[in-house]
């Protein structure tokens, strides 16, 4: 690369001295956090700050609720540097995407999501697909799940969607009707419940399965202009997921199946590989949609946003320890480097305080500093204690006795930066409203009708097994949006409630409608035995 064509691409100026995160990013302002005009109100989306604020929270030392069951391993992301046919710094400045053919370092982590550390890897459940690139500014963790779009638009209802999926806090047994009543009065979750009850509730392994950000995010030039960004991950495995029985059966055989599955395909060579695609949209409101693009339950459909490559990931080593590696590795939606931005998106805005704030809760106030977590570059902090902390993030030469910016006796201080600022227009009333454009059933039957027969009948069946135990008003809610969304999808559902008998309970795991046999199953089958 010519000295010009690192110069254009060089976004800040960095020494020994620089102002860091612990995720290695250079700090170029350590003056202002960032707000709707100079006076204010704040956003949450301010990483630099919370990061500090809230390690200075921790700072005397206290005393992983979703994605508990998980797997990972090694690799590396490799760049195309070109988005479709367009150089990649068209859109980004981001250096994990410049200079076609780069390798960055990645760790990934697939998980489920609702239940616990050693439940089985056969559960109807959205599948975590999380990855840490330890890219040359610092980490980027890219987080996000198997499924495309997610049950809610808005993260004040997260905790209460995994209170109604997760056990009940009676029996501690997943209760089918619990899930049910919370969808049912979240209409807007009814296109992720039509992918969840049908085969794709249970991808066939790790390495067969897609992978999506999820969330809109931003990507921004070197001129400081930004577009509207989704990220999708591609098997180049294929695609396989799994009906109930099937799942069953593999169940009986063994519950960590896709675990041993990938830890294999690797130890033998067989390295899994995805595609990273992208879909680009002009960073503006797009009233010409009947959906908003920062609306999570939606698909942005690939006719009008085609899906453009930029890269390619390889897994090639194993964790050698799972504890250290798997189990500590700490993902965070709000870790993104320079070229890379949030929007506006409130699923997105939310996670971003919660997911990095459960790490310090979990791994505690020092997690950075845990290896599979810690940047592959110089870091220098201001930071200070902390439970297990490890050692003083200081630059050489930094005067030990300067904690603090700004200082003319040796202290470090700001990265000067070159890329121009991403600054964009905000103009409004602060309100507690939801999306407006929020048709909540159009593209669950879009998705309805491209399923193959098997793929409905599934569907279908697993539904109406689940509903057939639940209280007539949820059933009813259901099916009202099963018709709003497609005629066969609701009258399919209706005709299976009606010939369906309610029996049993609900307190079975999603889709095993005949799961509350088991225990006198179990005593029926046992064979007797004298006390020894």
């Amino acid at each position: 690369m010519s000295e010009n064509e690192k110069s254009a691409n060089q976004t800040n100026l960095e020494n020994d001295k620089t102002l860091t995160t612990r995720q290695g990013h250079p700090v170029t302002n350590n003056q202002n956090i960032r707000t709707v005009n100079n006076r204010g109100p704040a956003t949450l989306e301010n990483y630099d700050f919370i990061e500090k604020i809230s390690h200075f929270d921790r700072e005397k030392v206290p005393e992983r609720i979703v994605h508990a069951r998980g797997a990972g391993a090694h690799g590396y992301f490799e760049t195309y540097g070109t988005v479709g046919n367009d150089p990649v710094s068209k859109y980004t400045r981001a250096k994990v995407f410049q200079d076609k053919g780069k390798q960055t370092p990645v760790f990934v982590r697939f998980s489920t999501v609702v239940h616990g550390n050693h439940s089985p890897e056969t559960v109807r459940d959205p599948r975590g697909f999380a990855v840490k690139f330890y890219t040359e500014d610092g980490n980027w963790d890219l987080v996000g799940n198997n499924i495309k779009i997610f049950f809610i638009r808005d993260a004040m209802k997260f905790p209460d969607m995994i209170h109604a999926f997760r056990p009940d806090p009676v029996t501690n047994i997943q209760d089918s009707e619990r899930f049910f009543d919370f969808c049912s009065n979240s209409p807007e979750s009814f296109h992720m419940v039509t992918f969840i009850y049908s085969p794709w509730g249970i991808p066939a392994n790790y390495r067969m399965m897609q992978g999506s950000g999820v969330n809109t995010y931003k990507w921004v030039n070197q001129d400081g202009e930004a577009v509207l960004v989704k990220y999708h991950w591609e098997p180049k495995q294929g695609i396989k997921n799994l009906t109930t029985k099937e799942a069953a059966e593999i169940q009986g055989e063994n519950f960590n199946h896709a675990t041993q599955d990938l830890y294999d395909a690797i130890e033998k060579g067989d390295y899994p590989e995805w595609e990273l695609l992208v879909q680009i949209m002009s960073d503006d409101d797009h009233p010409e949609l009947d959906f908003d693009p920062l609306d999570d339950t939606k698909l942005w459909p690939e006719d009008k946003f085609p899906w453009l490559p930029v890269g390619k990931m390889v897994l090639n080593k194993n964790p050698e320890n799972y504890f250290t590696e798997v189990e500590q590795a700490s993902f965070g939606t709000g870790v993104l480097v320079d070229g890379l931005d949030f929007s506006d998106d409130k699923m997105l805005q939310g996670r971003t305080f919660s997911y990095s704030d459960t790490q310090r809760y979990r791994v505690g106030a020092n997690y950075l500093q845990v290896p599979i977590n810690a940047a592959k570059k110089r870091v220098a902090t201001n930071q200070e204690g902390g439970q297990l902390r490890q050692q003083n993030d200081k630059a050489p030469g930094q005067n030990p006795h300067i904690n603090y910016e700004p200082s003319v006796l040796g202290g470090l201080e700001e990265a000067k930066q070159t890329g121009k600022e991403y600054t964009p227009y905000i103009e409004g009333n602060l309100v507690r409203e939801s999306i407006d454009r929020n048709d909540d059933t159009k593209q669950a039957g879009e998705t309805f009708r491209q399923f193959e027969d098997w793929e409905k009948d599934e569907l279908l069946s697993n539904m109406v097994g689940d509903l057939s135990t639940c209280d007539k008003r949820i059933q009813d809610k259901m099916i009202a949006l099963a018709e709003q969304a497609d005629e066969e999808y609701g009258r399919r559902l209706r005709e299976g409630l009606e010939h369906t008998k309610k029996h049993g309970t609900s307190q079975n795991p999603l889709g095993a409608s005949d799961a509350e046999q088991a225990p006198k199953h179990a005593e029926d089958l046992g064979h007797d035995a004298d006390p020894y």
